[in-house]
């Protein structure tokens, strides 16, 4: 039997995560310990040496191809290994095994989710959906999660298929925002890219401290607004460029509908006093029944009495 005689000039490696960079016509690849890229990118990892398996520049990773030194010259202007290793570690491309993929894939798809329940609710009732519901609402209309994009611009992506898909019934949810006006002569502008005012703190202050409309006009104005997410941006340009001094600040990104709907408000209360007066009615009932327990039992005891002294009678 022969045996399998390997190159001696071949490196093989295995488990590892290959970044790749094409340049001068040639492809360099370096072999990376998984997970470690991402830590390297983000400055968590700054020791080169736990980052790369073998401080090498590769033609091809998974054959075991080194690349050559005239090469390496031509495309990057240096024969220094750690100088080339560090500039593919920064700017090339990860090329992930399928199970690092899914993985990725999986865990930004939960972060997507989170984003849009954060953001949206139900139509119908008002209420927030929970993450859980959005992750299988968005696999039902087979949502393609891209590695390449962020969670944020991919969260208005997956909005746009849930409502496409029509399996799941989503809007977007007023935001609440605190609306600083330095010149309170744009109020009716600035209220119009709003839905409602929810208070109104620096007009009680100033109707307190002073009567004087012309002193009230100059105060600065404190507005906690609700608004549509679309507006936010058209009410910043108007700030920016007709009162430099006014400032926006987002406070929620879901307002909670339930105290601040009127008619859901009604209902909750006529649905409580209801509810009240048939407790009330259940108590008077229970009362009712055991007052006439009591009497049939004081009726039966006086009968028994009336029975016993009978028999008595008779025996005598």
């Amino acid at each position: 039997m022969c045996a399998l005689k390997m190159p001696t000039n071949q490196k093989r490696l295995t488990n590892v995560s290959v970044v790749r960079m094409k340049r001068g016509g040639q492809r360099f690849e370096i072999a990376c310990y998984p997970n470690k890229v991402r830590a390297w990118r983000d400055r968590i990892e700054k020791d080169l040496s736990q980052v790369l398996q073998t401080e090498a520049v590769f033609a091809n990773v998974s054959k075991g191809e080194v690349a050559k030194r005239e090469d390496m010259k031509k495309a990057f202007g240096t024969e220094n290994v750690s100088e080339i290793c560090q500039l593919i570690l920064n700017k090339g491309e990860i090329q992930l095994t399928e199970k690092e993929r899914s993985a990725q894939q999986q865990a930004m798809l939960k972060d997507i989710a989170k984003l849009i329940a954060d953001r949206c609710l139900n139509p119908d009732t008002k209420r927030p959906y929970t993450s859980v519901a959005i992750e299988s609402a968005l696999k039902d209309a087979h949502f393609v999660v891209k590695l390449n994009k962020s969670s944020k611009q991919q969260a208005l992506d997956g909005i746009r298929a849930l409502r496409t898909a029509g399996r799941l019934p989503i809007q977007r949810a007023l935001m609440r925002a605190r609306l600083r006006l330095a010149d309170p002569l744009l109020r009716p502008d600035a209220l119009a890219l709003c839905s409602r005012i929810i208070t109104d703190s620096s007009a009680a202050a100033s109707s307190s401290e002073s009567s004087d409309p012309t002193q009230k006009q100059q105060q600065p104005l404190e507005l906690v607004v609700a608004m549509e997410p679309a507006g936010v941006r058209a009410l910043e340009d108007l700030l920016r460029s007709r009162s430099p001094g006014s400032s926006l600040e987002v406070l929620d990104l879901r307002l909670e509908e339930d105290g601040d709907d009127p008619e859901n408000g009604d209902d909750f209360v006529d649905e409580a006093d209801h509810s009240d007066g048939a407790k009330a009615e259940n108590i008077a009932v229970d009362n009712s029944k055991s007052e006439a327990d009591a009497a049939a039992a004081a009726a039966a005891e006086e009968l028994n009495r009336r029975l016993t002294l009978a028999a008595e009678d008779d025996d005598y």
